[in-house]
């Protein structure tokens, strides 16, 4: 039995600091993974973008030597020639049409010009007529801009041969006098482009890579190994060929294909993009992983090892105290344990025969006094106040006041039992509003008998808030304020005026007395008792002579309503009013 208490005290104590740790670790691998995974983003976003710049900058020196070369082009003498009035003779076209396959611009497959007298020069084997080329609609290709090279990727039209390849354009214009120009084409082959990739083999491989014309037009790409761009990546970039930026238009796009980087070439619109798949970053983020998971089942290891043996160490002795508390009949107290554990078990082992001497010590004492607890019950019973007794004996004087036609006094007794019955409430803390109500009327009838003519009194209470529950005697104490010291300088025509009301669910009751007005100090001094600690409000009148039954309304108004207590005097040219404002969430009836 002890056994297997010990197995699960041990149980319980090895899954929760299991439990406990494995959250720690998942935490902590959770912050780890995201720190890692956002600084190996960061380096292959700064990796493949210095790349894809590098490959932007290597399509703008092309495009720098391409308009390079077709400006040669239209400066040289020939060219020239061929724009003026004259014509030229067969051997200088057949020498203008040769010059053309001598330009200094790598992999040109074929070229055309056409001058402004419909006259055609291209390689010797390719037959092109005037007609062949206005055919082809490579006349509407050049933009309007003056002398601009033009490159654009279509099918090839011109040369018969229907593949798709860029074709680099430009205007040839008269450098001594105005006549329409000339256009030059040069159709670059598939290594143009390529060249451009071949520069960063190594890094090419990892990543997709390709250039897209300003239409939209994906003229080159690679892909490693089983992975392409899928559609919403396409529509990505084909969107960036709308952008009037250049250079670096997006860097470190996140993608569900992988994160983006795109350059755009100012003058030709082009683009050039890098895709990095996520295989690549899962690549690395998954043998940080690996190794995490190797460090955390060791240190769980470790962690369950060593928790066996401190548990063993602790649970022993609770075991013990276990068994000892388990086999106590309430009778044997000369049963105690020893521990020598030097740790608190061992406080809690001399605790528990402290325990069972003071039990033993207290059931000697409870014997001895049961009986002088009869006692005093009996004798509490015997001096005990009965209410009913009080109350029928006013009844008997009431009688006899009536009988002899004494009126102040049947009017004196009538109004002072209402008061006690109300006072006393059958020993509840809290009244309906109406019964308060009921309880300050009577006192205050009891003053008029007492001080004839000295006031009038008239109380205002709408019907839902006679229903409210509220904190018995909070408005006879105020009354008596106010003919004790609110009248104290006059001898009659007084005027007590209660009002209740409730707005917004919360009770407000207002205490107006047209006597002498309070002095300015004390209504300061009584209002900042709102802020005042309840132990402290006291200190604030020490002499007991003025504000302290006042004090005692405010200190059972917090300690039953809260805080949310307002309590605030107003002095008025004619008198005085306290204002006391109870929260929603008061008392209810179910203290009754």
């Amino acid at each position: 039995m002890i056994h297997k208490k010990i197995s699960g005290i041990q149980k319980k104590y090895l899954s929760y600091t299991l439990a406990l740790f494995i959250l720690a670790l998942f935490l902590s691998s959770i912050g780890v993974w995201a720190y890692v995974r956002n600084n190996m983003t960061r380096v292959i976003v700064d990796k493949y973008g210095f790349m894809n710049e590098k490959l932007g900058i290597s399509l703008d020196s092309l495009y720098q030597k391409s308009d390079e070369v077709t400006a040669e082009c239209i400066m040289d003498n020939d060219v020239q020639k061929s724009l003026r009035a004259e014509e030229l003779q067969d051997v200088q076209r057949n020498a203008l049409s040769k010059y053309f396959a001598y330009i200094d611009l790598n992999h040109v497959s074929e070229y055309c010009y056409v001058d402004n007298k419909k006259h055609v020069y291209t390689k010797s084997y390719s037959k092109i007529t005037y007609e062949d080329f206005e055919n082809s609609k490579f006349a509407t290709m050049l933009s309007e801009k003056y002398s601009k090279t033009e490159w654009f990727w279509t099918k090839d039209t011109l040369f018969h041969t229907g593949e798709e390849a860029l074709f680099v354009g430009r205007y040839v214009r008269s450098m001594d006098y105005s006549h329409k120009p000339g256009m030059i084409f040069l159709k670059m082959d598939q290594q143009f482009l390529e060249n451009l990739f071949g520069k960063n083999e190594n890094h090419t491989i990892d990543a997709a890579v390709g250039i897209v014309d300003k239409n939209g037009n994906f003229c080159l790409e690679r892909y490693p190994q089983g992975f392409l761009i899928n559609d919403t990546v396409r529509k990505k970039i084909v969107s960036l060929t709308q952008s009037e930026d250049f250079g670096v238009i997006l860097k470190g796009y996140q993608t569900a294909g992988g994160i983006l980087q795109v350059y755009r070439q100012q003058e030709s619109g082009m683009l050039v993009f890098t895709l990095v798949p996520n295989t690549i970053l899962y690549k690395e983020l998954n043998q940080i992983l690996l190794v995490l998971v190797g460090i955390y089942f060791l240190v769980i290891l470790v962690t369950v090892v060593t928790s066996l043996y401190i548990s063993k160490i602790f649970t022993e002795p609770i075991q013990k105290l276990s068994a000892a508390m388990e086999n106590f009949d309430g009778k044997d107290f000369n049963h105690k344990i020893e521990l020598h554990t030097n740790t608190e078990l061992d406080n809690i082992g001399h605790s528990y025969n402290e325990m069972l001497n003071n039990i033993e010590q207290l059931l000697i004492e409870i014997k001895n006094q049961e009986k002088e607890l009869r006692t005093s019950e009996l004798n509490m019973l015997i001096n005990q106040i009965n209410p009913h007794f009080l109350y029928n004996t006013l009844d008997t004087i009431y009688m006899l006041a009536r009988i002899n036609g004494e009126e102040t006094t049947m009017k004196m007794i009538q109004a002072l039992s209402k008061y006690l019955r109300l006072s006393l409430s059958k020993g509840h803390e809290i009244v309906t509003v109406a019964d308060e109500l009921e309880n300050v009327k009577s006192y205050m009838e009891i003053q008029q008998i007492r001080n004839d003519d000295l006031f009038c009194y008239e109380i205002n209470c709408n019907v839902n808030a006679k229903e409210r529950w509220v904190l018995k005697l909070i408005l006879q104490p105020l009354v008596e304020n106010a003919i004790k010291y609110g009248f104290c300088d006059i001898s009659e025509g007084g005027l007590i005026r209660i009002d209740v009301q409730e707005q917004a669910q919360k009770l407000t009751f207002m205490i107006y007395n047209s006597g002498t007005p309070m002095q300015q100090e004390i209504a300061d001094k009584l209002n900042r008792l709102a802020k005042v600690p309840v132990a402290d409000m006291k200190q604030f009148f020490p002499d007991k002579q003025h504000g302290y039954g006042v004090i005692n309304i405010i200190t059972r108004l917090r300690l039953k309503y809260g805080e949310e207590v307002k309590y605030e005097y107003e002095i008025h040219k004619n008198g005085t009013t306290c204002i006391i404002q109870l929260p929603e969430n008061g008392v209810e009836n179910d203290e009754l």
